[in-house]
């Protein structure tokens, strides 16, 4: 089954909550949480994200789906996994202990939500294969992690094909999750090459019709 998590990265704050509602409405699965420190990535949108994820927990009885871009992932683990979300996900760029790693994983396991690791459009899929067996999701960056309204580059979809293939191969079953560029057409190529998660923003909210956008997506 193809879900969607409509990221709120660039949704105005003077309409936001008209916003939420309606990509609930729209019968969306999750609300994709991008959180940047200003350090990982260039922008910094600590504040803004913490008061959608509070609001949306507080109006929505849709699950969060957080996306740590950020530096010091422990910190800010302890701070979201307060808000009981469903998936929490870092990217493994940020942290290079293994043990430290590791050690996150089982934190956020035993909280309650899934567990997911990102990676770059740069990072090896070799760069994972050891947590494979210990996490929910694999989140592919299809674009360069810490702007909205980006095009997909279309090498990160042969990343994508391979990690599916691998997962087939060692029967692995988690999710391989997709964000950056992702509309009704490269949605289709993400589906094809093995994702089932697609993160979507732009496209979502400046749709006139959510209700049927989020429909192309999952077609």
């Amino acid at each position: 089954m193809i879900e969607v998590s409509a990221s709120v990265l660039n949704v105005d704050k003077t309409n936001a909550n008209h916003m939420f509602y309606n990509l609930e409405t729209a019968k969306i699965n999750y609300f994709h949480i991008d959180v940047m420190d200003g350090k990982f990535v260039e922008r910094n949108n600590v504040e803004l994200m913490k008061d959608y994820a509070l609001t949306i927990s507080h109006m929505s009885n849709l699950g969060l789906d957080v996306h740590l871009m950020v530096k010091d992932v422990e910190e800010f683990v302890d701070e979201y996994l307060m808000l009981e979300p469903q998936i929490l996900t870092f990217h493994v760029e940020a942290i290079d202990d293994e043990e430290k790693i590791r050690s996150l994983i089982d934190r956020i396991k035993r909280s309650g939500s899934r567990v997911g690791i990102a990676i770059s459009p740069n990072t090896s899929i070799e760069t994972i294969k050891k947590y494979l067996n210990y996490i929910h999701m694999i989140l592919v960056m299809t674009v360069v992690p810490g702007k909205g309204g980006q095009t997909l580059i279309p090498e990160t979809l042969d990343k994508v094909k391979n990690l599916k293939q691998y997962l087939e191969e060692n029967n692995i079953d988690i999710d391989i999750e997709v964000d950056g560029g992702i509309n009704n057409e490269t949605a289709k190529l993400a589906i094809d090459a093995g994702a089932n998660i697609l993160v979507a923003g732009n496209y979502l909210i400046s749709s006139d019709n959510k209700i049927e956008s989020v429909k192309k997506l999952k077609e």
